[in-house]
């Protein structure tokens, strides 16, 4: 590679949106190449990096139609509490357009596929569907409103020839709701009691989540039956005797006990090696036991070299199989203990490589460079060193959103695509989805259809420009998220970063508030005299002369990278 390389490719304008410009651009190409393979060669800088886009499959893009009533789920639920229509076909679509592309992401993570409940649940707010994909009836069957299985390895495959990694939700803890059209699992599979209070690690892991959600038996080893109707099931559909046979050769292989959390091991890592899924999402990881978790892990990492050796074509790198894990209300600070109040557990020796970070989105709104410095020292030299976390300023279950009135669209991507670690995207927050609607009651809200519509208008244009720019810098420059920060001006807030690995040296300087027109800004030690750099936000170029570099900004933001 040479000395410095310019940043960030150029984007090109599409019908509704910006798209990545880099396959007319063969020199970017080949940079954006060079970046992906010297970031896989460690896993923390990687994820610690990586832009995840996290979707409603059901909420984000109808691709077909013709599945919307699938299983003859009616659209009689409560406001945003039925299904929409958005489907797998959509999801490919819109990676064949190149939107993820544009907003310089890494990895998908799109909520469960898997076979939903077929009827609904009456919550107090009216019906309820399982449109979000974590009421699971049948652990090895595409739902069809969002598709087929050839569907889902279309995008997969779509994602990969983009290098970008899909991540797959997956869930052990619990299955659907029973409902007139789904009955329970059988009471060696699961508890329907108690509920979980949250004092201790008993009455968080052996109970269930809320009234109507069967806990699995994630602790037991006696062997158990297959539910008769799921037997039944399959026989319908013609592939009894395949899945029997297939589960006889996995537990004859593994020596494992015929228990509950066995058999749905098994079923989830048929996805990876199958599809060749890069990793998990783990949904409710702190209500299951730790070394279920492991064991999930081992057998994962297994189906996933055993992709790669079926399909050496379609192999990005060698990045190892990843799991994240949603570990309810663990933040940065907990380091690697989470306190279930009698003891604590350190996931991270569970087979997690990550953890979403629940305090990112209220620390957000304290010092920008408090927050930075801190995250960067823990990443870097802290007991975090060589982990990974993911920040966020929205998601599908959390009521106090970071800008609960997408007051602030701007400044919740600069905030969340500059700070160290991993940054996760929820669908919408890069055009301001509206995280409240009318009618909608409690996480519903949440949950609102993709705002197309608005983009198609112009009304959020510049708000997904300004999330494009960012996400494509960080993108470019890993030292982004993996970086050692340093704060150089406090006024205007002047940092750098600089990440050097065997594979790559990359360095960034971060210019905000800086105002329209023309402008100095110091660039310190980061640069030396000679160095000609481009302002990945406004696109123009300067050399760096007298420690300084001149440029015309089209904004308060400037950003300027360089490798080695």
């Amino acid at each position: 590679m040479k000395s410095v390389i310019r940043a960030v490719a150029s984007l090109c304008l599409g019908a509704f949106f910006l798209v990545a410009c880099s396959t007319e651009d063969p020199a970017a190409a080949e940079r954006g190449r060079d970046i992906a393979s010297a970031k896989a060669e460690d896993p923390a800088v990687f994820w610690n990096s990586t832009t995840i886009y996290f979707l409603l499959t059901d909420r984000f893009e109808n691709g077909d139609p013709t599945n919307d009533l699938a299983l003859g789920r009616a659209q009689d639920g409560a406001v945003l509490r039925h299904f929409q229509g958005g489907d797998l076909a959509g999801v490919l679509q819109k990676l064949e357009e190149g939107y993820f592309d544009a907003l310089g992401v890494d990895a998908i993570w799109m909520t469960p596929f898997v076979e939903q409940i077929h009827g609904s649940v009456d919550e107090g707010t009216g019906k309820t569907y399982g449109f979000h994909g974590y009421w699971t009836r049948d652990w090895t069957a595409v739902d069809p409103a969002l598709g087929t299985i050839d569907d889902l390895r279309a995008l997969v495959d779509a994602a990969h020839r983009r290098g970008i990694r899909v991540l797959m939700d997956a869930i052990i803890n619990h299955t659907g709701p029973v409902t007139p059209l789904d009955p329970q699992w059988p009471d060696d599979w699961v508890r329907t009691s108690p509920r979980c209070v949250y004092r201790d690690y008993t009455t968080t892991v052996d109970c269930t989540l809320v009234a109507n959600l069967p806990d699995i038996l994630t602790d037991r080893d006696d062997p158990v039956e297959l539910p008769q109707r799921l037997l039944e099931k399959w026989e319908r559909e013609g592939r009894r005797d395949h899945e029997l046979a297939e589960l006889d050769a996995f537990f004859e292989r593994t020596g494992l006990p015929r228990a509950p959390r066995y058999y749905i091991i098994k079923w989830l890592t048929d996805w990876v090696r199958e599809l060749g899924f890069d990793g998990y999402r783990m949904d409710t990881a702190k209500h299951i036991e730790e070394e279920v978790s492991a064991a999930l892990k081992l057998q994962a990492e297994q189906a996933f070299a055993d992709w790669k050796e079926a399909h050496p074509d379609k192999v990005l790198d060698d990045l190892p199989f990843y799991m994240m894990g949603e570990v309810y209300n663990y933040e940065l600070s907990h380091g690697r203990d989470f306190d279930f109040g009698d003891r604590t557990v350190d996931f991270f020796d569970y087979g997690y490589d990550g953890l979403i970070n629940f305090g990112f989105k209220r620390e957000a709104a304290g010092s920008i460079d408090d927050l930075f410095t801190r995250y960067s020292r823990a990443l870097r030299d802290g007991e975090l060193s060589g982990l990974a976390i993911l920040n966020y300023v929205s998601s599908h279950d959390d009521g106090s959103p970071y800008d609960p009135n997408r007051e602030d669209p701007f400044g919740a991507g600069t905030k969340l695509l500059l700070a160290p670690g991993g940054a996760q995207i929820y669908y919408g927050d890069e055009l301001a989805r509206p995280l409240r609607v009318e009618g909608a009651e409690g996480d519903a809200n949440l949950r609102s259809v993709m705002n197309w519509r608005d983009l198609e208008s112009g009304g959020v244009t510049e708000i997904l420009e300004h999330w494009q720019k960012l996400g494509r810098f960080r993108q470019a420059h890993p030292a982004v998220g993996a970086g050692e920060h340093r704060q150089f001006q406090a006024e205007p807030y002047i940092f750098s970063r600089t990440l050097e690995t065997d594979a790559l040296v990359d360095r960034v300087i971060v210019a905000m508030d800086q105002g329209e027109g023309p402008r100095t800004i110091p660039v310190f030690d980061v640069f030396p005299d000679g160095t000609e750099l481009v302002d990945a936000y406004s696109g123009r170029t300067g050399t760096v002369a007298n420690g300084e570099i001149s440029l015309v900004t089209a904004s308060g933001l400037v950003l300027l990278g360089g490798q080695q």
